[in-house]
């Protein structure tokens, strides 16, 4: 029985029948995933529950960057770019196959006044260089031992070398500063595969419909699974809220007051083709917009990502692009880049929702909100930890721990996920040249023996397994893209995959790179999945037409 297969779902779904648990997790993003990894590295009994698949809300629907937040400096949130800055270090010291360090080109233009999202400026913009630089120091410096890479000062010439298609007119210098680059979605996959192998018990399309009280306090929950219909409840000392946008909605389910504004902060970002932006191995920060807000083209695979917005909210379970997002986007990328792009240049569009936090009765707008977290304990007992960002999953999972530890009566809390490799990180570095080997040995194009290292690590093993007994497996699932046959059976026997989308969208990123494609893949990678889970040509036909009734809005997006 392998980590996180269909059968492994059922009988979790069992054991949460039967059995009673420390700790009780909702919610399957990178938070929730975070919070049962390290509870049960404390040695908590814990299960935790998603009522859709894994990382299917704000967790795959992200930048796609580890940082610490560049754009907070010149607010002097200093508490917040230090702690994301730190956890930045641990992500790549801990996932090292997931996470990559990413130069970000910051160009200089005569009369800028507020880049990077500089909410001040000086007037007519002299000494802002001077002034980017100070800050840049101290991003570097706040960092300490963890951080990546010293910014520095390069010349026109040197922006436009690793920018060749920015504007010229009125360029004079820029810098290069570093953060780093992770796939959200199999980041998330790879803490939940950690956590299982701490004894997490796990289950995803298992909703939340209710609380079991007793005296006002929460002890356990109703449990409806979505794939069989069946309804049961499960007790737990502890319940933990790790749901992002849905918190407050959670909150509510006790019958008590919630205890914050879950403010949601729709970002939208488009996908283009590299070529066509004739964009490097560096990222861009576009130099500044009219409501200051900061705006990054990031390299992504054989793509491009270009975001984001902050507009407001709308349909939680479905975030779409509006025409207006899609137009302020192209704007800005074609007032700077010598380029004109339309929409029928948009390759894919998705949008996701930040959770802010906002304390209950201000009337702040969602650009001014912190991301930074809090851990809430509601009067039924419920804890719920909001607002952060993928970068600092870990810390929020670690002060949410500490709630929990506190209430137990343990003075000095122990912090292991500072230490902990995520699942295909153990031994990376040393094994690395050994995979690469073994790809070629099998026939793997480089491009799909590099995507298998940066997915799945060490794990990659496996996938070769796979191929060794059924050669057909090697063979990609769209042509030009690295994503193959392999992954299709990985995430059924590995990664919990129950929905044809549940890999399109989030085992690989085939719906972000490439929709149509995607959509063309279909059923291939439902007659895969249908091997595996054991469909009937029926059922196969009722996942195909399913599945394209979901994905298709998502393909609509960009015919807007």
């Amino acid at each position: 029985m392998e980590s996180l297969s269909s059968n492994v779902r059922m009988h979790n779904l069992a054991r949460l029948e039967k059995e009673p648990f420390d700790i009780v997790v909702i919610g399957g993003g990178v938070t929730g995933a975070g919070v049962a990894l390290d509870a049960a590295a404390r040695g908590y009994k814990v299960a935790l529950l998603e009522k859709s698949d894994f990382a299917s809300g704000t967790s795959s629907k992200s930048t796609k960057l580890v940082h610490g937040g560049i754009r907070y400096l010149p607010n002097f949130d200093f508490g917040l770019v230090r702690e994301a800055l730190i956890e930045r270090g641990f992500l790549l010291q801990n996932a090292p196959f997931l996470v990559n360090p990413l130069p970000f080109v910051l160009p200089i233009y005569e009369g800028d006044r507020h880049p990077v999202g500089m909410p001040f400026t000086t007037p007519g913009g002299i000494g802002l260089g001077r002034l980017l630089d100070l800050g840049l120091w101290l991003y570097d410096g706040l960092a300490g031992r963890r951080n990546v890479d010293r910014h520095r000062h390069i010349s026109r010439a040197e922006v436009m070398r690793l920018a060749p298609l920015l504007v010229t007119n009125g360029l004079k210098d820029g810098f290069v500063y570093y953060d780093a680059q992770t796939n959200d979605a199999r980041l998330t996959m790879a803490i939940m595969r950690t956590a299982a192998q701490y004894g997490v018990v796990i289950a995803n399309y298992a909703e939340i419909t209710g609380f079991v009280t007793e005296d006002g306090k929460v002890k356990g929950v109703n449990i409806h699974d979505r794939l069989t219909d069946r309804r049961f409840e499960t007790s737990a000392r502890y319940m933990i809220n790790a749901t992002g946008v849905y918190s407050e909605m959670i909150e509510e389910m006790t019958g008590a007051t919630p205890q914050a504004e879950i403010v949601p902060s729709k970002g939208v970002h488009l996908v283009l083709d590299r070529k066509k932006l004739q964009i490097g191995d560096s990222a861009i920060v576009l130099p500044e917009t009219d409501d200051k807000r900061i705006l990054f083209i990031v390299p992504w695979e054989s793509r491009v990502i270009f975001g984001t917005t902050d507009t407001g909210t709308g349909d939680l379970d479905h975030p779409s692009a509006s025409q207006d997002d899609i137009n302020y986007l192209l704007g800005y990328l074609n007032r700077y880049l010598s380029v004109d792009l339309t929409q029928e240049d948009i390759i894919s569009v998705y949008a996701g929702y930040r959770p802010l936090v906002r304390p209950r009765g201000s009337k702040s707008s969602t650009a001014k909100l912190s991301r930074s977290h809090a851990v809430l304990e509601n009067p039924s007992g419920l804890i719920s930890i909001v607002g952060g960002k993928l970068t600092t999953y870990r810390r929020m999972a670690q002060d949410t721990m500490d709630i929990v530890s506190k209430r137990d009566g343990l003075s000095k809390p122990l912090h292991p996920t500072q230490q902990i490799p995520l699942q295909g990180s153990a031994g990376w570095l040393i094994r690395k040249r050994e995979l690469q080997d073994r790809g070629e040995a099998l026939g793997l194009d480089p491009d799909v023996i590099k995507h298998l290292g940066h997915s799945y690590g060490t794990e990659a093993e496996a996938l070769y397994q796979y191929i060794d007994e059924e050669v057909a497996l090697a063979e990609r699932l769209i042509p030009d893209l690295p994503y193959i046959r392999a992954e299709v059976i990985y995430a059924c026997r590995r990664e919990m995959a129950m929905k044809p989308e549940d890999v399109i969208a989030r085992r690989t990123s085939i719906i972000l790179e490439d929709q149509r494609s995607g959509l063309e893949a279909l059923e291939d990678i439902v007659s895969l999945m249908g091997r595996e889970l054991e469909w009937s040509t029926e059922q196969q036909q009722d996942m195909i037409q399913s599945s394209r009734g979901r994905l298709e809005p998502q393909k609509a997006a960009e015919k807007i």
